[in-house]
């Protein structure tokens, strides 16, 4: 059993604490209506505030490959940095058991700062999505390898007509050919086998030249961002943003490390 299977049986866990209802787009709307004004993450990233490339950027404390990234944790703080280094949207864990993460930080860094929120967890259920709503996100990842084509249909379609923005992440061909039937408007590469966790940059390079005819969405690069060198790579294969982590909250001048990626 891969790290990937081992979070899903918790997270199934986890889900069946949730009230039990049975949620449609309507109820999703109503629940974004009373949370208030959506922030534009698709749009944020179209017009990067710093180099040529969107940069979500990850509060994120842990990891089941890296263990503790960041003994001295403030995700307030860490957001707040990332926002004035230019970060044009952040990406938030809320996963509490593998990443240490929590939605209480979610709805601490909503009301820190303006830019897009996305909520980074094992989505498995309906009734995450509303959590994302509640908790202040502006949208959600959906992990090809761990739905069914019904799932991720379903779950995209349901979040869409809600008003969120969907990041759909695969890691191979078999998932993004699955992935392009629903025609997201974000695609999340993750660089990273999760049975080996070997990170290549390649794979982002392969996916890339087989998205066909839907050039118009936006490709996100994730895993093994670490250099200016890295992120013209990623550029040049047609990513139009990218998802990091590690190496910024590993950093000890986050500014500097993002004004070093994104303009060298």
């Amino acid at each position: 059993m891969n790290i990937l299977d081992k979070i899903v049986v918790e997270k199934k866990i986890e889900v069946s604490r949730l009230p039990s209802r049975t949620l449609a787009a309507g109820d999703l709307r109503d629940a974004m209506l009373e949370q208030g004004e959506r922030r534009d993450f698709v749009g944020a990233l179209r017009k990067p505030k710093l180099g040529n490339v969107g940069l979500i950027a990850e509060v994120k404390k842990a990891s089941p490959s890296a263990g503790v990234i960041c003994a001295d944790f403030d995700p307030v703080r860490i957001a707040k940095e990332y926002e004035a280094a230019g970060a044009s949207c952040l990406s938030v864990l809320t996963d509490e058991k593998f990443f240490l993460g929590s939605l209480d930080y979610l709805r601490q860094i909503r009301a820190a700062v303006k830019i897009p929120l996305l909520r980074k967890d094992f989505i498995i259920d309906e009734r995450q999505i509303l959590e994302a709503i509640e908790w202040g996100a502006d949208a959600i990842l959906l992990i090809v390898a761990i739905l069914t084509d019904a799932q991720l249909a379903k779950f995209h379609s349901l979040a869409v007509e809600s008003g969120l923005a969907v990041l759909v992440e695969v890691h191979d061909e078999a998932e993004l050919e699955r992935a392009l039937k629903i025609s997201p408007k974000l695609v999340g590469v993750n660089n990273r086998d999760l049975k080996t966790f070997k990170v290549d940059l390649a794979v982002t390079e392969r996916l890339a030249a087989r998205m066909g005819s839907q050039k118009e969405a936006i490709l996100v690069a994730e895993s093994g961002i670490h250099t200016r060198a890295d992120v013209e790579r990623l550029a040049r294969c047609g990513a139009g943003a990218i998802l990091v982590g590690e190496s910024l909250v590993k950093h000890g001048n986050i500014g500097g490390k993002i004004r070093e990626l994104l303009v060298g």
